[in-house]
C-alpha cells in the first residue's frame, strides 16, 4: 500500500473515532458519581484499626533531624 492510501486511511479512521458517539447509560454514570452506597460502608466496617504510632514520634525524631544534615553536605555529581 503507498503512503497515499496509508495516509487516506489512517485520516478516515481518525474522523470515524472523532465522531462517533456512543449510547450513553445515565444511571451507570450516576451511581459512579454518587460514590460509594450502603454497601461500602459495611465492607470497610470489617478493616482492622491503624495502630496509633504517636509514642514512637518523639523517640525518633532526633534520628530523622540528623539525616537532613548529611544530605545537604553529600556532593551530587
Amino acid at each position: 500500500m503507498g503512503r497515499g492510501r496509508q495516509k487516506a486511511k489512517a485520516t478516515k479512521q481518525a474522523r470515524d473515532i472523532k465522531y462517533y458517539s456512543p449510547n450513553t447509560d445515565y444511571t451507570a454514570l450516576q451511581r459512579e458519581l454518587t460514590g460509594p452506597g450502603s454497601r461500602a460502608t459495611s465492607h470497610y466496617a470489617n478493616e482492622p484499626v491503624e495502630p496509633d504510632y504517636s509514642a514512637y514520634v518523639d523517640k525518633y525524631a532526633d534520628d530523622l533531624e540528623d539525616d537532613d544534615d548529611e544530605v545537604d553536605t553529600r556532593r551530587i555529581g
